[in-house]
């Protein structure tokens, strides 16, 4: 037991940095754009834009029917043979983003979709456009509505950055393999690796209630 302490405090440091130039990061930026590129899909869905519509279904469809590893082989394997030769660090944060935001976009989506249509025709009581109505009044009550979804997909992309070790990403889970490779000790340096996997996730979750206590208030409040 002494040994495995001893690995532990002494690899604790290289997976400590990893962790937090790496892995956070990737998964921070790669949901930035996905919450971006999901509000874009989700309007035009709901509002059952012509062509835009469909292709955002047909988005939604392939990445959320297809394996994450799957899709950073494609991306990373596939793009060369266009012509496209990226570092393995855009290829993770464009495919983590590309697969995220199409969670994102059923979650803010199905946010939409749960405001009352009373919210509607009080916006057109007020002589607000459709416009005006949507996003002065609708999109932050589905925000709020999708929290709970958004942060279980984002601690779902959390979990999902240790697959960019696939693609030779050093990642705190590539990192944890490179260590077990000189020490000989995999299963202690994974139980590591997932007890610091364990720690950014709880956090998330508190920091996920914290935010529905505080919109929840704000919404009583008006």
């Amino acid at each position: 037991m002494s040994n495995a302490i001893d690995l532990w405090i002494q690899s604790f440091p290289t997976l400590f940095a990893a962790t937090v130039t790496v892995t956070i990061p990737l998964a921070v930026i790669s949901f930035i754009i996905a919450l971006m590129l999901g509000a874009m899909v989700a309007v035009v869905r709901f509002e059952r834009v012509v062509v835009l519509a469909q292709l955002g279904a047909i988005y939604v469809w392939i990445f959320r029917g297809t394996p994450l590893l799957v899709q950073l082989f494609i991306v990373f394997y596939g793009l060369p043979r266009a012509g496209i030769v990226l570092d393995a660090w855009p290829v993770a944060i464009m495919t983590l983003g590309l697969n995220a935001g199409a969670y994102t976009a059923e979650a803010l989506r199905s946010g939409l979709k749960s405001v009352p249509h009373g919210q509607w025709e009080a916006g057109q009581s007020l002589n607000l456009s459709h416009r005006q109505i949507l996003w002065s009044i609708v999109a932050p009550q589905a925000f709020r509505i999708a929290i709970p979804p958004l942060s279980s997909d984002f601690i779902d992309l959390v979990k999902g950055t240790s697959l960019v070790s696939s693609i030779t990403l050093v990642d705190v889970f590539l990192r944890s393999q490179q260590l077990a490779a000189v020490t000989f000790e995999p299963l202690l340096l994974y139980v590591e690796v997932a007890f610091i996997y364990l720690v950014i996730n709880s956090a998330l979750t508190a920091g996920q209630h914290w935010l529905e206590r505080r919109t929840s208030k704000y919404v009583e409040a008006r």
